[in-house]
């Protein structure tokens, strides 16, 4: 390997870096866009949803629940004068759960075997289970403050006390950013390095790159090296809008950062080359690209869905996709710090799936124009 040659051949990429708008849009704009898009769009939180409540008693006690409803944050409480009028309300998606109070609940209550009915929209399980949730903790403390208030309320025998650990303020885009932040370098390294040698295929530069006394190393590491410092550029510019502009906490070491970031960037840019070796147009290389790399890693990389919840021949094919390994990287930087012990298992993961991609473009390159 030459290294003036090497350099000379890194130099003129650049150059086509630079002038080529559609690099610098994807290395910096798009990764920003996703950013917000998914950093604010996927969001797992439920705040002010549209509970219906319909009151048949009109005691005092179930007047104090229903204004227990009322102050409860998540809920935008909607009183329906009847059955019907609250099932219609339900049917067309104007609130997505009902708290019915019976007629006898005041009464119930006094020998307290009070009961109330809730429906929940089943078509949005995840909201279903919110509902449910928060109507449960509105009821646990409307019976708190009626005990305190009879005093008659036994002292409990079991004091729970609730601690959140890494993410105290119970936020999902504290831990949905960082798995963004993995899906967008998928986008970046993959979709930019896929480009770069069915490029010159299209232009006609490639019969006189050949002709020169170019090696294989140095024709690939001159295709590699320039995307790999775009990469950490943007990877550094993801780092900075999550933590100044969208507030996501980092607690992790800056250094293991970009470790474990050049480690995932040789697997994404090595994919991207593979496939524009093998590809000889940019539209198929980036369809490709975006194929194989922005769909599996925002599915399967657990970025959204929860890996052990899915069937286990889709559990085994997530071994074989970095971007599980970085994100789960990632969000631990971000929100609990520096684990060694999973650190190190995603870096000897990325380290083996980075040499089968890059010896796979070692192997599909060739000093040949067929």
């Amino acid at each position: 390997m030459n290294a003036r040659r090497l350099w000379a051949l890194c130099r003129k990429e650049s150059y086509q870096i630079v002038r080529d708008p559609s690099s610098i849009l994807i290395a910096f704009i798009l990764p920003v866009a996703l950013l917000f898009i998914l950093g604010y769009a996927v969001n797992l939180d439920s705040a002010h949803i549209r509970l219906g409540l319909l009151n048949q008693d009109g005691g005092a006690a179930a007047q104090r629940l229903a204004a227990t409803l009322r102050a409860t944050p998540s809920f935008e409480v909607k009183t329906a004068a009847s059955r019907a009028a609250l099932d219609d309300m339900l049917a067309h998606g104007r609130i997505r759960g009902a708290v019915i109070i019976p007629d006898d609940f005041s009464r119930g209550w006094q020998r307290r075997a009070g009961a109330i009915q809730l429906v929940t929209d089943g078509a949005e399980p995840n909201t279903a289970n919110f509902i449910a949730a928060y109507v449960q903790g509105a009821w646990l403390r409307w019976q708190q403050a009626e005990g305190e208030e009879h005093a008659q309320a036994a002292p409990p025998a079991i004091d729970l006390r609730q601690r959140v650990w890494f993410n105290p303020s119970a936020e999902s885009p504290n831990f949905l950013v960082p798995g963004t932040i993995a899906i967008v370098m998928t986008i970046v390294g993959a979709l930019l390095s896929s480009l770069v040698v069915a490029r010159e295929w299209e232009r006609g530069t490639m019969e006189a790159l050949l002709a020169t006394p170019v090696s294989r190393a140095e024709l690939l590491l001159s295709k590699i090296l320039p995307y790999y410092v775009l990469g950490i550029a943007a990877m550094l510019l993801c780092l900075l809008v999550a933590v100044f502009v969208m507030g996501v906490p980092f607690r992790g070491s800056l250094w293991l950062l970009w470790l474990m970031s050049s480690l995932f960037l040789g697997n994404a840019l090595g994919m991207g080359l593979f496939l524009s070796t093998v590809m000889r147009t940019q539209f198929d290389a980036a369809q490709a690209a975006l194929t194989a790399g922005y769909l599996p890693a925002l599915m399967l990389s657990g970025f959204v869905f929860e890996i052990s919840s899915m069937p286990a021949p889709l559990q085994w094919l997530t071994r074989i996709l970095p971007a599980r390994y970085f994100a789960s990287t990632l969000q631990t930087l971000f929100q609990a710090g520096v684990i060694p012990s999973l650190l190190w298992f995603n870096a000897a993961s990325l380290i083996a799936l980075g040499a089968f991609w890059l010896w796979q473009t070692v192997r599909k390159t060739r000093r040949t124009l067929d």
